[in-house]
This record gives C-alpha cells, sequence and structure tokens, in this order.
C-alpha cells in the first residue's frame, strides 16, 4: 500500500534528526568510543587515537564578501578549517597531532587565494599553540564552490573526557569566549558598512572569522578531575542540552555569570539591536569549552563558572537559567 504522505527531507529533521536516522545504520564497534561526543576514539597498537571531521562550504559556513561588504579572507577560511577540529580533539582532554585536508576550487580560483589559505593554516597552528599538530597530506578538487573538509587525529594523555560523566553537585564552567562568534556573525550579516566600523565591532566580527578555541585547557581540565566536557560550537544552551542528556542530568545556569560575557559584546548589539544574551545563549562557533567539575576541585583559573548540574527529574534532561527552562532549538543547526 502506498503512502500520500510527502517523504521527509534533511531540512525537516534537523541535523540531530538526521543523525539519530543514520546511526543505528553504521557500525561503530571496532571503535573505542563512537560517534555522539566530540571526536571518536580508536585503539592503535594499545594506544589510542582521537579523531575529529569537520567541513567549511562556501555560502553554507561562510560568504566571500559578506552583506556589510566585508570580504573573507582566505587566510581566514583556512584559519578556521583548524581551530574547529583542533577545538573537538581539545574538547576530548585531548592534543592534536595531526591533520588531513581536503580542498575543493572553482577553476577561476586565484593562486593568491590558494597561498593565503594555507597560510592561515599554517598560522592558526602556530598562533593558536598546537604545536604537535603536523599535516599529513590531504586532497585537491574541482568544484562549483569553494569546501574545506579536515580531518584532525589527537591523543590523550590524562584520559579522554566524555560528554556523559557530569553528575549532580557539579559545578559548570566555561574556558574561552561565549557569544562572540555569534555577535560576529550578526554583524557581518547586517547592512551597515563595514568601513564604517570601530575597533570594538571589529574585534567582534574577527571572532566568527578567526576563532580562538583555548587550547591547553582540554587537557588541563582533564588532568584536574572534569566530570565531562565538551566545545561550543553549536551554541551554550544546544550544546549544554546535549551533555545534559548524554549524563541524564539538568543543568541550571547563572544569569549574572553569563551577564559578564553579554556585556563585552555591546558594541554588537548597538550597531544591530539585538539583545546580547541572545548571542551568549544561543551563538555558536566560539569553540570555548564547556565542563563539569566535581565540588571541592581546584578548577583551571581560565574557567569561569557559569553554574551548576543538578538531578533530574523528568524524563528528559532539562536547560535553565536561573531555574527558568530555556529552549534547545535554538543554536546553529547546518539543515535550518
Amino acid at each position: 500500500m502506498t503512502s500520500n504522505q510527502p517523504e521527509a527531507t534533511v531540512g525537516d529533521l534537523g541535523e540531530q534528526g538526521i543523525l539519530e536516522t543514520i546511526l543505528p545504520l553504521l557500525d561503530s564497534r571496532k571503535a573505542n568510543l563512537g560517534p555522539g561526543d566530540d571526536a571518536g576514539a580508536l585503539s592503535v597498537k594499545g594506544s589510542e587515537v582521537l579523531v575529529s571531521v569537520d567541513t567549511l562550504v562556501e555560502n553554507q559556513d561562510f560568504k566571500l564578501v559578506w552583506p556589510s561588504g566585508l570580504e573573507h579572507r582566505a587566510y581566514d577560511i583556512g584559519w578556521k578549517s583548524i581551530a574547529q577540529n583542533v577545538s573537538d580533539i581539545n574538547a576530548m582532554g585531548g592534543t592534536s597531532t595531526g591533520a588531513v585536508i581536503s580542498l575543493s576550487l572553482p577553476a577561476s580560483t586565484s593562486l593568491e587565494w590558494v597561498k593565503d589559505f594555507a597560510q592561515g593554516i599554517a598560522e592558526a597552528i602556530n598562533s593558536l599553540g598546537a604545536n604537535e599538530l603536523t599535516i599529513l597530506g590531504g586532497d585537491l578538487g574541482k568544484s562549483t564552490e569553494i569546501s574545506v573538509t579536515t580531518t584532525v587525529l589527537g591523543e590523550c594523555a590524562h584520559g579522554k573526557i566524555l560528554r556523559s560523566g557530569a553528575k549532580p553537585g557539579d559545578s559548570i564552567a566555561v574556558a574561552g569566549r561565549l557569544g562572540d562568534a555569534g555577535a560576529g556573525l550578526a554583524v557581518l550579516e547586517h547592512s551597515r558598512d563595514a568601513n564604517t566600523w570601530n575597533r570594538a565591532v571589529r574585534r567582534i566580527a574577527e571572532a566568527q572569522c578567526r576563532p580562538v578555541p583555548p587550547l591547553g585547557s582540554g587537557p588541563r581540565a582533564a588532568e584536574a578531575g572534569a566530570h565531562a566536557m565538551m566545545d561550543i560550537s553549536d551554541g551554550l544552551v544546544r550544546d549544554s542540552a546535549r551533555l545534559a542528556k548524554s549524563s541524564g542530568v539538568n543543568i541550571d545556569f547563572n544569569r549574572q555569570a553569563l551577564q559578564t560575557f553579554a556585556t563585552r559584546l555591546t558594541p554588537a548589539a548597538q550597531l544591530t539591536g539585538i539583545d546580547p544574551m541572545e548571542w551568549v545563549l544561543h551563538g555558536g562557533e566560539d569553540f570555548g569549552l564547556l565542563a563539569t567539575f566535581p565540588t571541592g576541585t581546584e578548577i583551571p583559573e581560565e574557567f569561569t563558572v557559569i553554574g551548576a548540574v543538578t538531578a533530574r527529574s523528568g524524563r528528559r534532561s532539562q536547560v535553565s537559567v536561573d531555574g527558568k527552562l530555556v529552549t534547545a532549538n535554538s543554536g546553529f543547526d547546518h539543515f535550518n
């Protein structure tokens, strides 16, 4: 019997729905840790290797010229291709050791663009402190739009930290930026001419184009005894909801603690008219670290405590701010 219901599309399901559909079809039994955290883990001759992959696509993840008129440099695309991947390894408590990069380009792309892209990769590795990372190779192909896929390998000296270890009573803390990249995207998408921006607005826009994950904070958090950890790529609320679900707990954030991050975004708020707390709660791609620590732990100094882990009372994990529930449907999703 034929159904008259239209076939579901990836746009209907969203990123999480797609993953829930395809992951049961894939065999990850040989992995120490399969899909579900920031990176996978595989044993190689007795040791464990972390693996993470991400893609940047023109007009999906960046625009060569933004509505503000700012040109998106190839340098920044190369930088971000490294930053977002080493962030995943960092979020597991690991150190990045090797990378392969696949770059697809229109035939009309200038050689100078490619050189600028490569320079961004090289300087990201040096400036972010990914000192043990080596480019192992990759692939170059022709396409109708620019696309960069980067795979990074890493290892853990203190054991990998998962999303599933948070416990009621833990403090939840963040290292790195929070809301800057979301504010930067709003500024880039705004019609205000980039030539009129002041220095503070330019700094915020740069946070979207050239993110700075707090490398080293992941291993330090692991050494300090963090129970759970992940990076913030899709927004604080969306990502913390994933951590809460994996751990079977609730998370309650302190608005006053979050306000410190929001205040820094005032220049972007004045330009766009958007409440900066929206970026703090729902803006993605800062690649900061979100970690939970047991009571009495000496939390590394670069982390700011922004809330607490509480026991789950219902069937589903929840995220709240000062006890008021917030939806996890906001934040970045490739298909929404």
